[in-house]
């Protein structure tokens, strides 16, 4: 039991002897903790009043063991005009949950108000029924785990590979993974899903969302359910979704420090994709589940105009508020849970400008960005940011503080704009191949402050990149109205699957050249699950909602997958094995790198702006030991030189001579054609790419 006067975590805490509850809510009445015999029971089989400290209330229990189902019913106003929500009748979780008990069984009583009402102002009158029988239950857990040796790989950030993953998606139809493993945790960390990663060169496995999750009732209704796992309900608990045995004992929890664990233990670092800017309960007429129920005001961001309303900063009907302290407390105690208890390496923040933003909207100086500077534990892992929200001046890229990378969508767009042949085009390739300065710099950050991706989890996979020039979203059952239109994406004359080999040949082709662009860039490359396997969706560039084979991977590769699959390898370990593909500061302009036209001189002013352009070199040349090569090649090189034609016809380019003996020599075309270096030229086939390295005499 813990001492008289000394405040408990938050959540369940079992100490060995009893569990410790504790609670936050400022404008609660009364707390009541509610405990099951079994998760799946609608009726609670005691009820312990909690007294109140300050804003927590508390109770310890010395009989309540790990395995014991729980949740808490809020008394207080519910007065949605002011802002509060509270209704007893509701069973919620605990915010602080460490394992939840299943999923949730969708029915009207979850709903704060009679939502079947024909009153347009419904929601501002309490529902009389109880909803216990159709909640999941959070669960007492025992947080010991033998843990070992294990230790954090920390790959420095040049070095640093990402593969965003989601963990059935991956594993789900993998003939080598057992049966009963696919789509877990434990899958995800069998021995052919970490060869195939290492075989890649990945340094780090970006999960998506992994918190405990709920589906949107709609989904639900249509037998859809929310795959990506983009509406948390735990920040604190694995999503049991991915466990394989007892779904009610927090198994969940051990299977997952298992998987972290085996990861350590190859040398991969774990990163998880979080959602700490909205949750799953929705808009005001959403369900009520958490923290709606615990204390409304103090979670969500209300409408300025109108506290019965949210602010909507993400586009899924209510903001996590970072302004209020106790809200940026909980998610800087989930963030730490993370790292000190579940030993992950870091963390990619869904539409993160809303933990940045005030009264008066985003800054990099915000009282997020400065406790997670500070934090002796948060301060050391790797932060990366999705720049962008729907709030006012919500694209963000470029403008996250010093410690934190960036999803650079502007990497993504240009890589897209140049290789479907859009004109004018070679400045801002220019920009992004070299690690795009022009956002970063000013910062005092380096190159690696850019995630560069060409594809992610959102939008097309890559080889629906080359193959739709429109999306094919039908199967959401949202008429084809939600997804992305802008794509730039290109079907090369066809749309969908072909059999012209014209078609497919230049597919290929492309297909390469976004692979090699991503590994040849500076900055950190993120590839996307299955794009070096020839993943399709079927042109659904939103498959969010789409838990079956249109979205799992299917490891029966054809012959131009596999072939597909051998070049992914290459060029990431020609990125591996070249310290100059991987700077760890800018370059300097004209002393170690030089931009080259065709005719093998400088770029001018007017070449920067000649729209009709598509071709572009770059020369980069060693200012220390350098090292490229196939495979385990590690020769010395005085320098490399990029080049790419994004253009629909070959053309000749000459190289330099660097002014002093030497020659150049290929070490990949993605046209395959494999022609032979001349003395001073190349040829650049249409739509290519061309990697030369130069050794001294």
């Amino acid at each position: 039991m813990p001492p008289i006067g000394s405040p408990p975590p938050l959540g369940a805490t079992w100490d060995g002897e009893g569990t410790s509850f504790a609670i936050f809510s400022r404008h609660a009445t009364r707390v009541e903790l509610c405990l099951f015999a079994h998760p799946e029971d609608s009726a609670e089989s005691e009820r312990v009043e909690l007294q109140r400290t300050g804003d927590v209330w508390r109770a310890y229990r010395p009989d309540v063991r790990p395995g014991q189902a729980y949740g808490y019913r809020v008394h207080g106003p519910h007065a949605p005009s002011e802002g509060h929500r509270f209704n007893p009748a509701k069973l919620l979780l605990d915010p602080y949950a460490r394992a939840i008990s299943g999923r949730m069984r969708w029915s009207d009583v979850l709903s704060g108000y009679p939502l079947r009402s024909t009153n347009p102002d419904r929601d501002l009158l309490p529902d009389p029924q109880d909803s216990a029988g159709s909640m999941p239950k959070g669960l007492v857990i025992d947080t010991a785990f033998a843990w070992g040796d294990d230790a954090p790989p920390q790959t420095p950030w040049d070095r640093t590979v990402i593969y965003e993953a989601h963990v059935k998606g991956l594993t789900q139809l993998h003939p080598e993974v057992p049966e009963h493993l696919r789509g877990t945790y434990l899958g995800l960390a069998t021995t052919p899903i970490i060869r195939h990663l290492k075989s890649l060169g990945v340094t780090a496995i970006e999960l998506l969302p992994v918190h405990h999750i709920v589906a949107e009732q709609r989904l639900a209704e249509q037998g859809l359910t929310n795959y990506w796992g983009y509406n948390s309900i735990g920040y604190f608990a694995p999503d049991v979704r991915y466990a394989t045995g007892a779904r009610s004992s927090g198994e969940q929890v051990t299977e997952f420090k298992a998987m972290v664990k085996q990861f350590h233990r190859e040398g991969l670092e774990v990163l998880l994709d979080v959602v700490y800017n909205h949750t799953g309960e929705g808009s005001h007429l959403g369900p009520t589940l958490s923290f709606r129920g615990i204390d409304n005001t103090t979670y969500y961001w209300p409408h300025p105009e109108n506290p019965r309303f949210y602010a909507d900063f993400t586009g899924c009907g209510n903001t996590v508020d970072p302004r209020k302290a106790r809200t940026l407390e909980l998610v800087l105690d989930s963030l730490r849970y993370w790292v000190r208890e579940m030993h992950v390496d870091g963390f990619r923040f869904d539409i993160a400008p809303v933990l940045g933003r005030g009264d008066d909207g985003f800054s990099p100086a915000s009282e997020f960005f400065s406790l997670i500077r500070q934090d002796p534990v948060l301060g050391k892992v790797k932060l990366i940011a999705e720049p962008w929200d729907l709030g006012p001046d919500g694209y963000q890229v470029g403008r996250f503080p010093a410690g934190w990378s960036e999803w650079n969508g502007k990497f993504r767009d240009t890589v897209r704009h140049f290789w479907r042949g859009d004109p004018g085009q070679v400045g801002s390739l220019a920009s992004r191949l070299a690690g795009s300065s022009d956002l970063y710099e000013a910062s005092q950050r380096a190159p690696q402050a850019s995630i560069n991706f060409v594809t992610c989890h959102d939008g097309f996979t890559l080889q629906d990149l080359v193959s739709y020039e429109r999306k094919y979203n039908e199967a959401n059952g949202e008429e084809n109205r939600d997804g992305n239109n802008y794509n730039l994406s290109r079907n090369w004359g066809v749309e969908g699957p072909t059999d012209v080999a014209r078609t497919a040949h230049i597919r290929e082709r492309v297909k390469r050249n976004f692979l090699a662009t991503l590994a040849f860039s500076q900055g950190v490359p993120m590839i996307s699950h299955g794009d070096e396997l020839g993943r399709t969706q079927r042109g659904n560039n939103n498959a969010y909602c789409q838990d079956s084979p249109l979205t799992w991977i299917d490891w029966r590769l054809s012959p131009e997958n596999q072939e597909l699959l051998e070049f992914a390898r290459k060029v990431f370990a020609i990125r591996a094995a070249n310290s100059l593909l991987r700077r760890r500061t800018f370059f300097h302009a004209g002393k170690d790198l030089t931009w080259l036209r065709p005719d093998g001189q400088d770029m001018t002013e007017a070449d920067w702006k000649d729209d009709a352009s598509h071709v572009l070199g770059m020369l980069i040349r060693a200012d220390a030991e350098g090292d490229i090569g196939r495979g385990g090649d590690r020769s010395r090189v005085e320098a490399i030189l990029l080049l790419l034609n994004g253009g629909g016809r070959s053309r000749a380019f000459a190289l330099p001579s660097l002014d002093r003996p030497g020659s150049w020599t290929e070490v990949l075309d993605t046209s395959g054609s494999r022609a032979p270096v001349g003395a001073n030229r190349v040829n650049l086939a249409p739509h290519s790419l061309v990697l030369l390295r130069r050794d001294p005499s």
